[in-house]
């Protein structure tokens, strides 16, 4: 019997690696597609203003796919969604590749909201499957891999992109894309990953032998509720807090992105592109480093809010130092830490998010990915106009200075909270008697209930 459990895990850990890969071959995609989208838009277009719009349009559908995503992902499963979402992006690019030459606005306006939307279903539906292919115990390892392999990917992304378009222009970035999506989707169709729990099984075990309980009952609420009142419906107070830090943040970062182009031009108006690439290396060397440090730390268990509150504030304030007109090496090592903290951050994040039941993991990403992709495109428009009348040390500074605050308040909530909770001694226990938070170190988030990013934001 526990040959067989072993066998099982084994492959289950074997089948998710693969899958991993996969992944990081769609994400090399999307990096170098960041990169040959943007300029043959402007090629499309002819005006900054309609880069923008395009981007807008863009991060638009991605919102409203993320609101829809839970829906459409308990509908379909997860593992259709994920197909779904890589074929239509594949297709969209074959497109694009094949009138790279002649393409007309329709052709680029459709390509975007396909780019759009599928990158955020097929986030929500590979975040919201991971406690169901390899256990909620293996989520913080799992997730680990998936930030590795995506910093691997963006540098690889953003390294081959000027080769790849001068040697065979934009139709041959395109196809290398489209073609990103289609090994992706072989990788999850010869997998045949069990990515939803079956009816009853626990929704975050890989073998679904430990029941998962349900939040509490918040039917009503959801039926009288209309719109985003009716999605946050049952979402207690310190998950809406993570969710809205989250949004806050990709705020904050926004206008990092925008800044560092406008710094590079003017402090190395020479080798602008070498100064973006070295920054931008050492920030996808601090992700790759940041499961090995949670590690290093308290090996696979699954940190809290205070760490992710924490881990949201250095990286504001190292992104804050980097814009300090520092010399290139302590600038690199400030890139390098807010990589660190950055990957921090979105491990435990997401490993908290998906601690939540089957039946509203989904929901709860989907939200999730809506407020990231809300909140960057906000902050998109807002740094673009600041910068149009103040320096970027100030921009940067104010815009992280919202996720500064939001991590602060986190973590009074979360110090509050722990106190609330140490007052109810019983309210953390699972069915099963064990005592086990859902967010671990700070307690049951959902109440009653007994125990358990298409642009790079940066």
């Amino acid at each position: 019997m526990e040959l067989g459990r072993q066998g099982e895990q084994d492959s289950s850990k074997w089948r998710f690696r693969a899958l991993v890969a996969g992944y990081s071959v769609s994400a090399y995609g999307n990096f170098l597609n960041l990169i040959a989208l943007s300029l043959f838009t402007y090629e499309v277009v002819g005006t900054a203003f309609g880069i923008g719009a395009v981007m807008a349009l863009r991060l638009f559908s991605g919102v409203l796919a993320g609101l829809g995503a839970g829906a459409i992902t308990a509908v379909l499963g997860r593992r259709t969604v994920m197909i779904g979402a890589d074929v239509a992006q594949a297709l969209a690019m074959a497109i694009l590749a094949l009138s790279a030459n002649d393409s007309s606005l329709t052709l680029l306006l459709g390509a975007v909201v396909v780019l759009g939307a599928g990158n955020a279903l097929f986030t929500v539906a590979l975040r919201s499957a991971v406690p169901v292919i390899v256990g909620q115990d293996e989520r913080m390892r799992a997730n680990g891999l998936l930030v590795t392999a995506r910093s691997f990917a963006t540098l690889l992304g953003f390294a081959s992109a000027a080769g790849i378009i001068a040697f065979g222009g934009y139709g041959l970035a395109f196809a290398v894309n489209g073609a990103s999506f289609a090994v992706s989707a072989a990788v999850v169709v010869a997998l045949r990953l069990r990515t939803d729990a079956g009816s009853g099984a626990d929704a975050g075990s890989g073998d679904g032998t430990v029941a998962e309980p349900a939040l509490p009952d918040r039917s009503a609420d959801r039926t009288q509720g209309k719109g985003t009142r009716r999605l946050m419906a049952g979402i207690p107070g310190l998950m809406l807090g993570m969710l809205l830090l989250r949004g806050t943040d990709a705020f904050a970062s926004s206008s990092h992105n925008v800044a560092l182009p406008v710094v590079a031009s003017l402090r190395f108006p020479e080798n602008s592109a070498l100064f973006m690439t070295q920054f931008w290396v050492a920030w996808a060397l601090g992700t790759f480093l940041s499961h090995q440090l949670l590690k290093r730390f308290r090996g696979e268990k699954v940190y809290g809010a205070r760490v992710f509150a924490l881990s949201t504030g250095v990286m504001s304030i190292s992104f804050v130092l980097a814009f300090t007109a520092l010399p290139v090496p302590a600038l690199m090592a400030a890139a390098l830490m807010a990589g660190l903290a950055d990957g921090c951050a979105e491990i435990v994040y997401v490993s908290s998010l998906q601690a939540a039941p089957e039946q509203e993991r989904s929901r709860l990403l989907g939200l999730s990915a809506s407020a990231e992709t809300a909140g960057f495109s906000l902050g998109m428009i807002g740094a673009a106009a600041a910068l149009e009348v103040l320096p970027a040390l100030r921009v940067v500074a104010m815009f992280h200075a919202t996720a500064l605050g939001g991590a602060l308040a986190l973590v009074l909530y979360v110090a509050a909270f722990r106190r609330g909770t140490a007052e109810r001694p019983g309210s953390t226990t699972r069915s099963s008697g064990t005592k086990e938070p859902l967010i671990a170190d700070e307690g049951d988030t959902h109440g009653t209930r007994p125990g358990a990013g298409p642009l790079p934001r940066a």
